[in-house]
């Protein structure tokens, strides 16, 4: 059987408007999550940290140094019942944008209300950002599901690779506004800067979530739409049903373990890389910006680099080989010399290359090995551990600097993550496990 070029329902206007939501959320990853609200939550809590150096979250002692990394395991772990739900009612739901808007939204505003941030209301700062991710990872469930119906076998790799390169270059311009004011403004205004750099990333995720949700279409749902009771009664019925036939297809849940593994260390590198630019290389602002810009437009030809790299040798060993690389990244964070913002750049546009393209492959394969219908509901398993919610490597990371002391050890800990997942997922039999969920398998894997 050969395997369809593009979609038949898919139309240039409609990946367009898809790619447009990655340009839309790539504000707040790159702003909020990897430069802005790091730093900027942890001088609020320090501002209201007692003697010891800690702040209470209800009633438990926490490092504030320790307190962004902390807030972003939880959001995760409340999300862990809350996606694959969201999953079940996309899938069942055949006007899925309205889903997205609704998540979108919520999480805008939550950074929006980012702008009462100041003095030292760090509890205010932690629940935001519950909200925000929460948010973040309901909608990308709903954004991701609908990859299969915009592109074929052969043209996934592509078309998500390249809306994650549109992503970054949408991130970068942002953050390169962001930096020009906090340069004309100087040091007085630094954390004001910050505070109005998070809120206009709230404000960019809902204006081009708008022409997002507008241009998309709305496929009709698969199985049809049942209403059994209340839409929530459904959607927990049919996830209870998901779970237990997911067991049908060992192999795509192989891949998620391993796709857990290794992108929970991703992503905690991003989460982590200004705190650790910050306190432990003595780093300013400014420096640590100018990188994320290098990294974000680096990451776009990454990205675009690593998808005609997939398209010859298989996204599963570009995926394989873009993992040796994070693992040489990590390694060369561990001696790399304080003051040293060159060091610091060059570090940076290493991760670049393979930032973008080994989550855009990931996202992409993923698809491959969902069966028909189920997109959004195996998404949903997926986004538990995708960019901005990974948990196990910020919780990690915190407990290594409160037990340290040193972030030059919290940041090593994540190599855990990066070699055992590549392990894992040099163990998946893609080609049996694309076949195994009923779909056609690309001409190069």
């Amino acid at each position: 059987m050969t395997a369809t070029r593009v979609a038949p329902s898919s139309t240039r206007a409609d990946r367009v408007a898809w790619y447009s939501y990655d340009w839309a959320i790539s504000a707040f990853r790159a702003t909020v999550i990897t430069v802005f609200l790091g730093p900027y939550l942890t001088t609020i809590a320090e501002n209201a940290a007692g003697p010891d150096g800690l702040v209470r979250v209800l009633g438990v002692p926490v490092a504030t140094g320790s307190l962004f990394t902390y807030t972003i395991s939880a959001s995760v772990l409340l999300t862990v019942p809350i996606l694959p739900l969201v999953g079940a009612l996309a899938d069942r739901s055949s006007h899925k944008k309205r889903l997205l808007a609704l998540f979108a939204y919520i999480g805008a505003g939550s950074v929006i209300a980012m702008v009462f941030l100041t003095g030292s209301r760090y509890l205010l700062g932690a629940a935001l950002l519950l909200a925000a991710n929460i948010a973040y990872g309901a909608a990308k469930v709903v954004f991701n599901s609908y990859l299969p119906q915009l592109a074929g076998p052969d043209d996934r790799d592509r078309v998500s690779s390249f809306s994650w390169a549109i992503g970054y270059i949408g991130g970068g311009i942002l953050l390169t506004a962001n930096l020009a004011a906090l340069v004309a403004l100087g040091d007085d205004y630094k954390a004001t800067v910050a505070r109005w750099s998070i809120v206009s990333a709230g404000v960019w995720w809902a204006a081009f979530t708008t022409y997002a949700v507008i241009r998309l279409p709305d496929h009709p749902a698969v199985a049809g739409e049942r209403a059994q009771g209340s839409v929530f009664a459904d959607g927990f019925r049919q996830l209870w049903h998901t779970l237990k036939g997911a067991r049908a297809y060992p192999l795509t849940l192989f891949f998620l373990a391993a796709y857990l593994v290794y992108n929970d260390g991703i992503q905690t590198v991003i989460t982590v890389a200004t705190i650790y630019a910050d306190q432990e290389l003595k780093l300013s602002q400014e420096v640590q910006i100018i990188t994320i810009l290098l990294v974000q437009f680096v990451a776009f030809g990454g990205a675009w680099l690593l998808g005609r790299v997939a398209a010859r040798f298989g996204a599963w060993r570009t995926i394989a080989g873009s993992l040796v690389v994070w693992i040489v990244a990590v390694a060369l964070a561990y001696p790399l010399p304080a003051h040293q913002p060159v060091a610091f750049m060059l570090l940076g546009a290493l991760i670049g290359i393979v930032l973008g393209g080994s989550q855009a492959l990931s996202r992409s394969l993923f698809a491959q090995m969902i069966p028909h219908g189920m997109e959004a509901e195996y998404y949903g398993l997926y986004e538990i551990s995708s960019d901005g919610t990974s948990w196990l490597g910020p919780l990690l990371f915190g407990l290594a600097f409160q037990l340290t002391h040193t972030n030059r050890v919290a940041i090593v800990s994540t190599l855990v993550f990066f070699v055992a997942g590549l392990i894992m997922l040099l163990m998946v039999p893609v080609r049996r496990a694309i076949v195994a969920a009923g779909n056609t398998p690309p001409r190069v894997l």
